[in-house]
């Protein structure tokens, strides 16, 4: 089956970029921290304690240069794993709350998708917990930017405290300027964020899983074709699933819903795509033609086309 799986052509599309920075590289962004201070800040036993481990990476990311390192080091690393395409999360609302020049960091990660072995598109985040006002510019800036490979714009941060229809109009805007939508749902709270993710526009959902306790939900997820980005590891660590028996990814397939295998933070979760496609094969008993559809999902849910992406 391992064999199989490093031969499968697949995309990451839920993957955050401040979540992939590793021990090494956080240790080439700042060389007197230890493993002993890293293990210690990334320990985490929930989703809070996750955020705070989330926040303390970020602010290790203080310089254009330190954003286009770790995204270097991301890129090599998908490029290890026979990934063939990608859409990198850029946690845009936390530079400017960071007070640090969007544009500058940017350019830095734009020189370094140029110069990537695998091609790179952007989904710009905000964060909802803030709410909609500071979000404005970065829907805006995403807006003014979708020629230099920003293709969507999502929701992330703390669901419980953010509501997807604060940022109804900011999708309305986001998608007659050209970008696709996303948005992180059911999550850590249940079907009703999904449904008003659905009602904002998104066409593709973060995560999802609560959606299984909403047999309607699931109808309409599967008639209207909209996919989940599901990271199984993700789920368990966050404590967003009680256990990796408790997952509803295999239940959520047979439901009918389309799914995309991602690793969301690969590096605070410690986990790879090879290894959350094993996990879907070994613990939930995939089929190798179910992991080929869920691969062929990730390409064809891609918010670019194939000639664009030179796919």
């Amino acid at each position: 089956m391992s064999v199989m799986i490093d031969k499968l052509r697949r995309a990451e599309l839920h993957l955050h970029l401040e979540g992939s920075v590793s021990s090494t590289a956080l240790k080439e962004l700042e060389p007197t921290l230890t493993d002993e201070d890293i293990a210690r800040e990334l320990s985490y036993t929930d989703f809070d304690g996750f955020i705070q481990a989330f926040v303390w990476v970020n602010r290790k990311l203080r310089t254009p240069a330190d954003y286009a390192i770790t995204a270097r080091r991301l890129f090599q690393d998908l490029a290890a794993q026979n990934v063939c395409y990608a859409e990198v999360i850029v946690s845009a609302g936390v530079i400017l709350w960071k007070k640090q020049d969007l544009g500058a960091v940017f350019d830095a990660l734009e020189a370094e998708a140029a110069s990537s072995p695998i091609p790179i598109r952007w989904i710009f985040d905000v964060t909802r917990q803030w709410g909609p006002l500071p979000a404005e510019p970065v829907f805006e800036f995403a807006a003014a930017n979708r020629h230099r490979g920003i293709v969507g714009i999502g929701v992330g941060g703390i669901e419980s405290m953010g509501p997807a229809r604060w940022f109804t109009k900011h999708f309305d805007d986001a998608k007659a300027s050209g970008l696709r939508l996303t948005c992180h749902a059911g999550e850590t709270t249940g079907p009703q964020s999904v449904w008003d993710a659905l009602a904002i526009g998104a066409e593709r959902i973060g995560h999802g899983i609560r959606a299984i306790e909403d047999p309607a939900l699931l109808d309409e997820l599967r008639s209207r074709d909209i996919p989940l980005e599901i990271s199984i590891t993700s789920n368990v660590r966050t404590g967003s699933v009680s256990s990796l028996d408790a997952h509803p990814v295999r239940r959520l397939f047979d439901a009918g819903v389309p799914l995309i295998l991602n690793t969301d933070d690969p590096a605070l979760f410690g986990c790879t795509l090879d290894g959350e496609y094993a996990l879907a094969a070994t613990k939930f008993g995939f089929s190798e033609s179910e992991l080929e559809q869920i691969a062929q999902n990730s390409l064809r849910y891609a918010f670019t086309d194939a000639a664009d992406a030179r796919l």
